[in-house]
């Protein structure tokens, strides 16, 4: 690996093999690597979220610029407008959506409007625990630190994994949010009572179960993260002869918050699947242009629902999708160019 990309092997010195190793180094190794996906999947569930919106004609008004500029939440306003950038617009069109669908009913229930401030807190959590792990990324966390121009040896606690552990139990806590409110999207889609869109999305019900076992599915995945997000840095348990009398339990906290976002991947990818299916059972009608854009893609590497078949291979498909960026990479050029207009 080292070879591949051109660089050598690090030749270490006294005690630096141990400050490479110290329990806050696992910590902050798994964490960053929760942090990057976890900004990957939380700007393309706004995506989704506007793909689900326009399966279920949800109303675009919400997302208001003048409503959200009197909040002052820097992540609820930059979702409200990335939802603006690929929704029905002047600049996007929509076919499934109209100015009159704004104005059938007064509100949307909360899944749909309430995406910009549910969403926009997941995305200032990530950016405040991002900034405080490049914080702990280029600090000393060895013991005793050796401070050689002054001839001194200093022991002091900035190995205890602290920081990390409880950013990362506050990234699991709300990421985790971004499934809670993407189920509800999705049980809204597949239930008749609550959209006009046909029982569990497929056209022929009865033999066919349709999108109701992937539903379960992420109702499953959504139930385990809640046991996951509870804190692993509120424990701690002596140990080393009571030296060790207080610890930060970060590395439960880095593998959790992980696992968490894992789970939250698949079931944004449940949530595109199934909004993809409802802008199939609103044809000929089409949708936006950028939201296009992400049903082709989607279709290319999963075909529409007509007959019940196994579901696993294409929710496998389509949160590889979501871990490789694609569908922010398909609408960010849409959104860039929309931004600068409106601004």
């Amino acid at each position: 690996v080292l070879a591949f990309h051109a660089l050598k092997p690090i030749k270490l010195g006294p005690k630096e093999g141990l400050a490479l190793i110290n329990g806050t180094q696992l910590i902050s190794s798994v964490g960053c690597l929760a942090v990057y996906r976890a900004q990957r999947i939380a700007r393309q569930a706004d995506i989704v979220a506007a793909l689900s919106l326009e399966g279920l004609k949800g109303i675009v008004k919400a997302f208001d610029p003048k409503l959200h500029a009197i909040r002052l939440h820097k992540g609820q306003n930059e979702v409200a407008a990335r939802l603006r950038a690929v929704l029905r617009s002047s600049m996007h069109p929509s076919e499934i959506t109209s100015d009159e669908n704004d104005y059938a009913r007064v509100q949307d229930c909360y899944s749909l409007r309430c995406t910009p401030q549910v969403h926009g807190v997941v995305h200032d959590t990530i950016k405040f625990v991002s900034e405080t792990l490049t914080n702990e990324m280029n600090s000393a966390t060895d013991n005793p630190v050796v401070f050689w121009k002054d001839q001194e040896i200093i022991s002091g606690g900035n190995f205890h994994g602290e920081y990390p552990a409880k950013m990362l139990d506050y990234l699991a806590i709300g990421i985790h949010e971004l499934a809670n409110i993407s189920e509800r999207r999705i049980e809204r889609m597949l239930n008749p009572g609550l959209s006009d869109l046909p029982a569990f999305l497929v056209s022929q019900g009865g033999l066919n179960s349709g999108f109701m076992i992937a539903h379960c599915t992420a109702a499953a995945l959504v139930s385990e993260n809640k046991v996951l997000t509870h804190p692993a840095s509120v424990d701690s348990i002596s140990t080393s002869a009571a030296q060790e009398d207080h610890v930060s339990m970060g590395g439960f906290a880095a593998r959790k918050a992980l696992q968490v976002v894992e789970h939250v991947e698949q079931v944004i990818a449940i949530e595109l699947l199934a909004a993809c299916q409802a802008i199939d059972l609103r044809r000929p009608l089409k949708t936006t242009e950028p939201l296009e854009k992400i049903h082709a893609l989607v279709r290319s590497v999963v075909k529409p629902w007509d007959k019940d078949r196994y579901f696993a291979p294409d929710i496998e498909a389509a949160t590889n999708l979501l871990r490789e960026n694609k569908v922010w990479e398909a609408v960010e050029p849409y959104i860039e160019k929309y931004q600068s207009v409106a601004n």
